[in-house]
């Protein structure tokens, strides 16, 4: 029997049915479920509407359902329209009466708020950890390479030296901005909305403020009409989650870039990269294929809830049941991927020969060709002028900067002595960028030691 069934007679279509249920689903939730309910009925025992007998047959069969579905014991009934559903049917079966009493004062509409609520504070928790996993392995990594020098590119075209260190650092520093914007959205997932009713509240004196306390939420919810209707912390979840998985996408396309011939930078770890069926040479980069595709998946979870909310006058409507199965595989796509990103970065191998040379043939240095111009008293416009006609020489001649000879600088200009080699040493050009946040290695030490610090805060 529904728990809706009095005003309507009759079994409702099994087509509706099948649109309607969403206990496949929902019963993820079931430790939420039942951790608002014991909360619940706590209150509701506090404030005389159960019996201390009551109170106690609710608590004790909660507890054992709790503990039977943890161990496999038992199983979801799934005929059952949702886990709100289910655990009532559940409890009732097993201490009669008392069960019956255990929904009075709340709603399904409050109690799947609080129960979202729950479970994407404890989610966003979990991914938090895997993002600290993360943020240490990018750091991890970046500290072996300090040394290595490698190009910097803008419109994918090679601009500036860098090193591989500043590069990784540059992920780390996103990560840990997604860190903090999980934080900061967790604290608006965590109001209380139980006590809010299908919209209007309740006419029993409950004490909301006793069940904050007792989940551990920040504060009650302001509003009924709002806290049933209100989704825009799974909005704001899957917001955070978006721009996370676009970081690790642009960290993947690198990857994939960096594994081509056409780059050679680094190789995957064989257990984190896959064969042709035709073609025996190949060595495909999957894992970080993988990484770039699934960011599609959950850019499409955040349209669906936000296309499904658009329209939706206040309060509950039934279209709010297409939040958990969004929001849901948002979080196990981004969690899945975080937890496969850091063994492939630990396991790579980084060639920086190859990335040193293809800094000197990309011409890396020709702005510190200019400034040893300026620091010898020629006009910046002048000495890039200058730097330009070089570069066009040293291509035509098929040298670089480094190997072209003093005298064919000296043809350019009489301001050019033997001390040009070290201004535009690639090694060198790095080490002078130590402003802080450049990509000398002490500041990317310094990078490093705050992002650390940053982990343990």
């Amino acid at each position: 029997m529904k728990l809706w069934q009095g005003r309507l007679e009759g079994e409702i279509d099994q087509r509706l049915n099948k649109l309607n249920q969403s206990l496949p689903f929902d019963m993820r939730m079931y430790r939420q479920d039942i951790r608002g309910s014991m909360a619940h009925a706590k209150m509701l025992e506090k404030i005389g509407v159960l019996t201390p007998e009551e109170g106690g047959a609710i608590q004790t069969g909660l507890r054992e359902i709790l503990s039977e579905l943890e161990s496999g014991k038992l199983s979801f009934d799934m005929e059952a329209e949702d886990i709100h559903t289910f655990v009532e049917a559940e409890l009732t079966r097993r201490i009669g009466k008392p069960g019956k009493k255990l929904h009075t004062a709340r709603s399904r509409n409050d109690q799947v708020a609080l129960d979202l609520r729950m479970y994407l504070a404890d989610e966003t928790q979990i991914l938090e950890t895997s993002l600290h996993t993360a943020i240490a392995t990018f750091i991890e990594v970046a500290e072996k390479h300090l040394e290595t020098v490698m190009p910097g590119y803008t419109h994918l075209q090679r601009a500036q030296p860098v090193t591989l260190a500043h590069h990784l650092m540059a992920y780390a520093q996103m990560l840990l901005r997604d860190r903090d914007r999980l934080r900061d959205c967790r604290e608006r997932i965590l109001e209380m909305p139980l006590g809010s009713g299908a919209l209007a509240g309740t006419g029993y004196p409950l004490d909301r403020d006793f069940v904050c306390r007792e989940l551990g939420f920040r504060k009650v919810s302001e509003n009924s009409l709002d806290a049933v209707g209100d989704r825009d912390f799974v909005l704001e979840t899957l917001s955070c989650l978006s721009i996370l998985i676009m970081h690790l996408s642009r960290f993947a396309e690198e990857i994939c870039l960096w594994c081509s011939w056409e780059f050679k930078f680094v190789s995957l770890d064989d257990r984190f990269a896959t064969g042709s069926s035709i073609m025996p040479q190949k060595k495909n980069p999957d894992l970080a294929e993988l990484l770039r595709g699934k960011t599609g998946r959950v850019y499409g979870s955040l349209m669906t809830l936000l296309t499904a909310l658009k329209g939706l006058p206040l309060a509950y409507n039934k279209d709010l049941q297409e939040d958990k199965e969004a929001v849901f595989d948002a979080l196990d796509t981004v969690e899945i991927c975080l937890d496969a990103l850091s063994p492939m970065l630990q396991t790579a191998t980084f060639f920086p020969d190859r990335m040193q040379r293809a800094a000197a043939e990309g011409f890396l240095n020709a702005t510190d060709l200019a400034d040893y111009l300026v620091g010898r008293g020629i006009p910046f416009r002048d000495a890039y002028a200058i730097s330009g006609k070089l570069v066009r020489l040293c291509v035509e001649k098929g040298l670089t900067l480094e190997t072209l000879p003093l005298s064919e600088y000296q043809k350019m200009h009489p301001a050019f002595e033997e001390g040009v080699y070290d201004a535009v040493n690639l090694n060198n050009c790095v080490r002078r960028r130590k402003v802080y946040g450049g990509p000398a290695p002490e500041a990317v030490r310094v990078q490093i030691e705050n992002a650390r610090k940053a982990l343990e805060a």
